[in-house]
This record gives C-alpha cells, structure tokens and sequence, in this order.
C-alpha cells in the first residue's frame, strides 16, 4: 500500500505513531456549533481492521475508547462491528455503524490523506444516552442527538 510522505508536522506523527503503535487517533474539537469527534488513522493498514470514529466526547475519553478497539484488534481478537458491545464502554452497548465514503472527506481527511483515497473501511461507534437511548431511537433528546450526530445509515433504516 502506498501512503503519504509527511510534509508537515502533524503529517509526521501520523506517519510515525502508526509505525511505533500501529495507529494514530486525531481529535477534532473545533469552535462554535460543530461537535467533537475522534478516529482513528492506521489500523486498517496495520490490522486489517476498519477505521473508527466517534463523536460527542471529549478528547480524552474517545481516545480511551478508540484505543479499547485498537488494543483488541492488536491482540488479534477485534471487536466484532456487526453486534453491539460494552467491551468499549462498561455497562453500556456501543453498536458500529458504516460510514460511507460520501462522508471521508468532510470527516477523515486525515484517513484519505494517508491512504491516498478513500480505500478503506470506516465505522462510526455510537454510544446510548445514560438511559440507553441510541441517537435513531424515537424518543432520544434533541440534545443528544445533536451531540453525536450519524453519519451513516442507521440500523433499521430510520
């Protein structure tokens, strides 16, 4: 697979925290309306396994999350994305949803930019509400909704 020189700074520890570690995770926090989200870069060039994203949480809590799923997929038992687990969160079920790649660019340009494309897989991890409400789910706050927006097809289609 043919990647990216880095050019810049950021581009560098890219490049060089997947080969000490197999994946790099990049935290976007931006200001104003937009809400936080953290992915992964390398894990599927390094693990055969889809990249990851999530939205909502802070820096470090989503790295610690992202970081549960690259540690799995190192010790050769990935999480399984076709089911929901709380191997990511305790007591809480995480469900994995594809993130198509209409939405690489505007979310991932990190991923393309090392991948040089959009070759790859992309799951977003979605996290229930306190009360176990998913974003999809009917009767979850606009609150919530808005803090971890979906960027791909929801389970049942709705």
């Amino acid at each position: 697979m043919v990647r990216a020189v880095g050019d810049s700074e950021s581009e560098q520890k890219v490049i060089d925290d997947i080969a000490n570690f197999g994946w790099h995770c990049v935290n976007i926090h931006p200001e104003g309306e937009h809400v936080g989200y953290a992915f992964t870069v390398g894990l599927f060039q390094t693990y055969g396994h889809p990249e990851l994203i999530i939205f909502g949480l802070s820096a470090k809590v989503a790295h610690q999350i992202l970081a549960i799923a690259a540690d799995a997929a190192r010790s050769g038992a990935p999480v399984d994305l076709t089911q929901p687990t709380d191997a990511l969160i305790n007591d809480y079920l995480c469900c994995f949803v594809e993130v198509p790649p209409s939405q690489y660019y505007e979310h991932v340009g990190y991923c393309t930019w090392y991948y040089q494309g959009n070759g790859f897989p992309l799951y977003q991890v979605v996290w229930p509400s306190r009360d176990g409400m998913y974003p999809w789910d009917q009767h979850a706050t606009p609150g919530f909704r808005a803090a971890q927006p979906v960027i791909a097809a929801v389970p049942g289609g709705t």
